[in-house]
């Protein structure tokens, strides 16, 4: 392999993981208090609103029903309008970071619906408000699921991230696609899976020592 594909594919690494890390950000930022308000407006939760809940878990569901490659060329407009363009890294962020948030969501709710809900009451007992209970009682003892969630969703974003390199997303997948599938490069397409299984096999390992040192049980 040239001096020029191990630039290009260390050029497509960098765009995988700028990609992935950002959206992966975007989704926790969104996507955990999401999860926490599909949780405390459930009936007989701390919070309760039926009809909050039932709109956002139709929206969540309606967005995760949908393909990625639909979502991605759905919202072509929207990437447009936020980040100007549709190709391109910077622009694949958007369909990513709008298909993890309600995955993260859903994560997020499981995990919190783990959580005794003993614990809940004890805390409403000695006259704890719903933030309090929610910062102070629902996420911490949830927090080393929340991680592993949070792990799944970094994993398929690498996924999703080699999608969208098939449409001008950039990174890996749009390398493997450009030289490793178009020029019959098959040391290319190699490089570039064997890359891809690294970077998965790493977030797993990292999201599972988290999750242990987390873990007070």
């Amino acid at each position: 392999m040239s001096q020029e594909m191990l630039v290009l594919l260390a050029e497509s690494l960098w765009e995988t993981t700028y990609m992935v890390g950002v959206s992966a950000f975007i989704a926790a930022l969104f996507g955990v208090p999401l999860g926490v308000i599909l949780v405390t407006t459930d009936k007989g939760h701390v919070l309760e609103n039926l009809a909050v809940n039932r709109v956002l878990g139709a929206i969540v569901n309606a967005t995760r029903s949908t393909p990625f490659i639909i979502l991605m060329v759905a919202i072509i407009p929207l990437t447009r309008l936020i980040v100007g363009t549709s190709i391109g890294t910077d622009a694949a962020i958007v369909p990513l970071s709008i298909a993890a948030i309600p995955f993260v969501g859903r994560i997020v709710e499981s995990a919190l619906k783990e959580v005794d809900y003993g614990v809940i009451e004890a805390a409403q007992a000695m006259g704890a408000s719903p933030l309090q209970i929610i910062a102070k009682v629902l996420i911490p003892e949830a927090l080393p699921s929340i991680v592993l969630g949070l792990t799944i969703t970094v994993i398929s974003l690498i996924g999703y991230s080699a999608m969208a390199g098939a449409i001008g997303g950039g990174g890996l997948g749009d390398l493997a696609i450009r030289y490793g599938y178009q020029r019959f490069r098959a040391d290319i397409m190699l490089a570039t899976v064997i890359i891809l299984i690294a970077q998965v096999q790493l977030v797993q390992s990292c999201g599972d020592w988290l999750a242990r040192r987390l873990n007070k049980k």
